[in-house]
């Protein structure tokens, strides 16, 4: 076991020991997740979420709370479900290179062939148990609906033996496992939509119903969980605060509505804890790049595809959004070295991260991103506190697939990194303001102890122990600022990176880089 890992447990046990006393579980009889893809806390208003703002009132808003890093919905995904770190779980990104998958070219790691087609692969792709496979394993059954393909990343196995595991259904982008149940799916709610334009509301509303009405017709689990698209789609095509993007804010906002409304129905809203999280935040396009075509204009041999036998020293370029990947064929020390120096001398690198110690960075191993099949080298772009035209503070360079102007995230922007966590039932306090640090990390084995559940491996998270009815003292908080510089020779390259450590528990804050030229 890790020193972190170690920790953490030591902190798990404590907090269920010294917080709750002879307590082993909460009051709640069900646990239900929504997750808002993309949503950042400064929208949630009376105006733009009044369902959500109502909630806040009633439970608990966790103001600092933390994303993993990379901010992205993948790897926030496999977070929120395991309690585990991306270098933990295995799931790092986005888009990974790994040869034994795809010898060419990265792929979505929520999305792809390998999935399907081998259980005792799928079975170890996240190399940890979810919380629902968790669940499912004590007997219970748990219900994932989600308008995109990470939902079945929180319950993988496509294998179904016991009642439970067969009942456990997962729907994902209008998918379903087991796929026996495909046929009564489509009879309770219909055909999954075409999506036609944004707000991508109508498929999340089929998604919500396809929970609602046919997961729940019988009875609310254990657990559940609802992961909608937005607003992330319409942040992407448009800009937070767009007006697109506020529709796409309420459009989730009434599917949370919907969501009360049948736990009502079913008079379990009261015996219900209720947790609404985002996987990140959100910010806006002010510099758009493309890396492999600036890495070839200056002698690099940069491609987006691997040829069938690369060459030594070649560069995969894997675009995270707002961070990127390097891998380095053979991991050609000379070649790294000369990338990190270009990264350093750049325009777009804020924070870089390598495999192996160079001057001016940090370790992957410092960002919880340190796989065997990591990049030899990741940078998160700069970041500046800049409205856009919205008036929406926080833009971002980015890699490829985004213009000037509109979103995407994955960077160490607090506007990236700092997302939604708002928990009501009865195990949370009511109308507070959690000010302590906080991540997604802390969702799962939150979750767990609601439950009376036990992992059969120790998470990294903690639970978030000062917001529950009943609670101790407030966990104090260690801050520490990390550095990095290199004489560049005419600049210096300096970057930080500022985390906060909670109950053994370290949370990235926020990090940012760049190049200063020197005085002459």
């Amino acid at each position: 076991m890790s020193l972190r890992c170690f920790i953490a447990a030591a902190a798990f046990l404590f907090a269920s020991e010294s917080a709750f006393a002879n307590e082993k579980s909460g009051k709640a009889q069900h646990v239900v997740v929504l997750v808002w893809d993309g949503m950042r806390p400064d929208f949630v208003t009376d105006q733009n979420t009044p369902t959500l703002a109502t909630l806040t009132r009633e439970g608990v808003v966790f103001k600092n709370n933390r994303a993993a890093f990379p901010s992205s919905t993948n790897v926030n995904g496999v977070v929120l479900a395991t309690g585990c770190e991306p270098a933990h779980n295995s799931v790092i990104a986005n888009q990974e290179y790994r040869a034994e998958i795809d010898p060419h070219k990265p792929f979505d790691t929520s999305d792809f062939p390998a999935l399907d087609r081998d259980e005792t692969f799928t079975s170890k792709f996240v190399s940890v148990p979810t919380v629902a496979e968790i669940v499912r394993q004590a007997g219970f059954r748990t219900a994932i609906a989600g308008s995109k393909p990470v939902a079945q990343l929180i319950n993988r196995s496509r294998l179904r033996e016991t009642e439970a595991e067969r009942e456990s259904i997962v729907i994902y982008r209008g998918r379903v496992l087991p796929a026996n149940t495909q046929a009564g799916l489509t009879a309770a709610v219909g055909p999954f939509p075409k999506r036609k334009g944004l707000p991508n509301d109508q498929e999340d509303d089929w998604t919500t119903r396809a929970l609602t009405q046919f997961l729940w017709k019988k009875d609310v689990p254990k657990f559940s969980l609802l992961w909608l698209s937005e607003p992330d789609l319409s942040e992407h095509e448009t800009a937070p605060g767009s007006p697109t993007s506020i529709a796409a804010i309420k459009s989730s906002d009434a599917n949370l509505a919907k969501v009360l409304a049948a736990l009502k129905a079913k008079k379990a809203l009261t015996n219900t804890d209720l947790i609404v999280v985002s996987d990140h935040g959100f910010s806006t396009v002010d510099l758009a790049i493309d890396a492999a075509a600036l890495l070839r204009a200056a002698g690099f041999d940069a491609v987006r595809e691997f040829p069938d036998k690369p060459p030594a020293g070649q560069i995969l370029v894997a675009t995270l959004g707002g961070s990127i990947g390097f891998y380095v064929v053979n991991h050609d020390q000379k070649v790294i070295e000369k990338l990190v120096e270009f990264l350093q001398r750049s325009e777009f690198a804020g924070v870089i991260l390598t495999q192996k110690a160079q001057a001016g960075t940090f370790a992957l191993e410092q960002a919880q991103m340190n796989t065997p099949t990591a990049p030899d080298v990741v940078a998160a772009c700069r970041w500046n506190n800049q409205p856009n035209k919205f008036g929406v503070a926080g833009q971002i360079a980015s890699d490829i697939g985004r213009k000037v102007g509109e979103g995407t995230h994955s960077t160490f922007s607090p506007h990236d990194m700092n997302n939604t966590l708002i928990a009501s039932g009865p195990d949370f306090r009511r109308g507070w303001t959690d000010e302590t640090p906080t991540g997604n990390i802390d969702v799962a084995p939150t979750i767990l102890w609601i439950l009376g559940l036990e992992a059969p491996q120790r998470m990294d998270g903690r639970i978030l122990s000062e917001a529950l009815v009943d609670s101790a003292t407030p966990p104090s908080i260690t801050e520490k600022t990390l550095e990095a510089q290199r004489d560049l020779g005419d600049a210096t390259w300096r970057q930080h990176l500022r985390t906060a450590t909670v109950a053994g528990v370290t949370y990235l804050m926020e990090g940012n880089g760049g190049r200063q030229k020197k005085e002459p």
